[in-house]
């Protein structure tokens, strides 16, 4: 009875795959016979991934900086020396008259001004509290609050040095003014570089847009030109039909993911502290969930632009915004904050980066693979009855 079985079910297994690579292998000759999708599927990628590496860096140096020196002494010549050295900012601009400074802030050709008022190293010599303004473009908050953090960071040590000097101009050389020494150690990205932090999220992000656009692209290209409809009238079953369809994206998802790869490692020398083969296999938990999504637009898509324009604007924009790779999550309010464990997106990069910087294991990213697989079956078996039913 069991050989009988046996005998029985091979054949039928024999069948279902052979018509699936069937499938497979002609939408693969279909890629290859389409030069653009070769180029928008690897070289685009790459690209995107050495554009965006360079451009999105929040490390912020050589800030364009407007000076008023009034004073013009020794004391506020050293003090623009020690702005200068600390490589945060470039004293491009030097003007005498503090109403000479606003239009340099208001063209966006300095970020921040220092205006140094009369009398200034007058009153440090004499032992008095010292103004000092400094102005900083708000309209660029990022630059500006980093730009302020580091001006106030390079006066206060200015002025600690001052007290320091003058206390040994008074006979007590070995005085110190009372301060707090911070030990501050940074774990997991010690040179604290925004790259390290922003490439694997680009691979989030590339991994998304590619499979999830191609995939609605694809299919909704196959209903313009009715092959669609030839395929739904042989005996191919719409199971049989949605994994030939789905597998070379998957594919195509994995290839990119080694040339990804390969650049974050080799040229942005950002290296994977934990397991690469962790990373695979989680890749291909997130593939299931950007697949389905891609085969959800593609069932309430009627054209290509209307695919494109619903991933655009319905899957894409929304994680990229509340996913945590532009703007922090915990900034957000808290009934956003929730809503975002509801997307993918969000815990994929928590995934990539725990596996690219902390190097940590399963163990510490169970929950976040848990709810990105919970997703990906859910989503995946949305679209694959909606698309059987339109294929009814």
């Amino acid at each position: 009875m069991h050989f009988a079985l046996s005998t029985l079910h091979f054949p039928l297994f024999n069948a279902f795959m052979k018509t699936i690579l069937h499938i497979l292998r002609k939408e693969l000759l279909q890629f290859r016979r389409d030069p653009k999708m070769f180029s928008i599927s690897f070289i685009a990628p790459i690209f995107q991934l050495v554009v965006l590496g360079y451009a999105a860096n929040l490390d912020v140096s050589d800030i364009p900086t407007a000076v008023c020196d009034l004073d013009r002494s020794v004391a506020s010549r050293e003090l623009l020396r020690t702005f200068e050295n600390s490589g945060a900012f470039s004293l491009a601009y030097q003007v005498t008259d503090p109403e000479d400074v606003d239009p340099f802030i208001e063209t966006g050709k300095a970020s921040l001004a220092i205006l140094i008022p009369r009398g200034f190293g007058d009153r440090l010599a004499a032992g008095r509290p010292a103004d000092l303004q400094v102005i900083a473009d708000g309209s660029e908050t990022s630059s500006a609050t980093l730009g302020l953090g580091y001006a106030s960071a390079l006066v206060s040590g200015y002025s600690r040095n001052v007290v320091v000097q003058r206390l040994n101009r008074l006979g007590l050389p070995g005085a110190q003014p009372a301060r707090i020494n911070p030990e501050v150690r940074v774990w997991y990205n010690p040179e604290l570089k925004s790259r390290n932090f922003m490439v694997p999220g680009i691979l989030g992000l590339l991994l998304m847009v590619m499979t999830t656009m191609l995939t609605s692209l694809a299919i909704v290209k196959e209903k313009e030109v009715g092959t669609m409809e030839q395929l739904v009238v042989t005996p191919i079953r719409p199971y049989q039909l949605i994994i030939g369809k789905l597998a070379p994206f998957a594919l195509i998802g994995l290839i990119d993911v080694v040339l990804v790869l390969v650049v974050t490692i080799f040229w942005f020398h950002v290296p994977v502290r934990g397991s690469i083969f962790l990373l695979f296999g989680l890749c291909v938990v997130f593939l299931m969930t950007t697949l389905g999504l891609g085969l959800f637009v593609s069932t309430i898509s009627r054209t290509q632009q209307q695919a494109m324009m619903t991933s655009m604007f319905f899957v894409m924009l929304p994680m990229n915004f509340l996913s945590g790779f532009i703007f922090p999550i915990e900034n957000m309010p808290k009934l956003i904050q929730y809503g975002t464990y509801l997307l993918p997106l969000r815990h994929f990069f928590v995934i990539l980066r725990g596996l690219f910087l902390k190097g940590v294991g399963i163990a510490q990213l169970w929950d976040d693979a848990l709810m990105m697989f919970a997703f990906g079956v859910g989503i995946l078996g949305l679209s694959v009855l909606r698309f059987r039913k339109k294929l009814g």
